[in-house]
């Protein structure tokens, strides 16, 4: 048995879909019965709960051979530190009290640095929580920024005709689609290979520039001419706030891109082999670009 966070996300989606086809049973953790329905129909066995409460995911992870744990994405939260400190927490004792002896966790790159990191500075706070656990084997996977992230500014693009935000334009990071990273935790969570703490960065296909994939993504809506344009901090931040996000996570978004902009984030490792990942990002724009047209 398997169990995986936030099952209807992203990442916890797709590990349940490769776990299931692969015959390992999986039991699905959300908030939401409704959204986990096709998981249940699949075969997962569903555990509803709250992911601050640790009864709820000792009860989860209890009996499972390995669990798939991250702190869940919450823009409209008040302190967003404060929330992942009490998720990580329950997580953790839920990990100590079940017996589970495998554990991947969805963290990111920059997450070796405990400030300045905007949210990736919970994320560090997490990782050496689950490094204190004796007797559990640990794979902490730190992936670049997602793909996935664009389609927030499609609303911008497609009213404002720009693409933008507080990055510098010409700024080469790595950026990788999250399907990626759910297929090496899904491979993980299966193999069960790993020893102690492990962490293992994923890079995506190459790196880029904020203004090569606005480029891009203005070439597959049929807007070649597509510009990225850097805002201030404090603007970015505002037109944040303006989108519905709290002025805490607003905030927290600004910090972590001067944090790249100044270099704070970025692979430790290097880009290898090992951590290169095949999908495209020009794979990725096809789907964005009919988001773009129904939205």
């Amino acid at each position: 048995m398997i169990a995986v966070m936030g099952a209807s996300g992203n990442t916890g989606g797709r590990i349940s879909e490769q776990l299931l086809q692969q015959g390992e049973k999986v039991r699905a953790l959300g908030r939401s019965a409704e959204r986990l329905a096709g998981l249940e129909r699949k075969g997962a066995d569903l555990r509803i709960g709250d992911a601050t409460d640790s009864t709820f995911l000792t009860s989860a992870f209890r009996d499972a051979d390995g669990v798939y744990t991250l702190l869940p994405p919450d823009p409209q939260s008040p302190d967003l530190r404060k929330k992942w400190n009490q998720e990580g927490e329950a997580i953790v004792k839920a990990i100590r009290d079940s017996g589970v002896r495998y554990v991947v966790f969805l963290s990111s790159i920059g997450a070796d640095l405990p400030e300045g990191t905007g949210p990736i500075a919970g994320l560090h706070a997490q990782e050496e929580r689950l490094r204190q656990l004796r007797d559990v084997n640990v794979l902490i996977v730190r992936p670049a920024p997602f793909f996935e992230n664009f389609y927030a500014v499609l609303g911008l693009i497609k009213h404002q005709k720009i693409n933008g935000g507080a990055v510098v334009p010409d700024l080469e990071i790595p950026m990788i689609a999250t399907r990626d990273i759910a297929d090496v935790a899904a491979r993980a969570l299966k193999a069960r290979d790993w020893t102690g703490v492990v962490v293992r960065e994923l890079l995506g296909p190459r790196d880029m520039t904020y203004a090569e994939a606005t480029r891009i993504i203005g070439t597959h809506i049929g807007k070649p001419d597509l510009q990225y344009v850097q805002f201030p901090y404090a603007d970015f931040a505002s037109s944040l706030v303006q989108m519905g996000i709290s002025q805490n996570v607003a905030g927290l978004y600004a910090e972590m891109s001067r944090a790249f902009n100044e270099g704070s984030i970025k692979s430790r490792e290097g880009r290898r082999p090992e951590n290169t990942t095949p999908t495209e990002f020009e794979e990725f724009a096809e789907v964005l670009a009919r988001a773009y047209e129904a939205a």
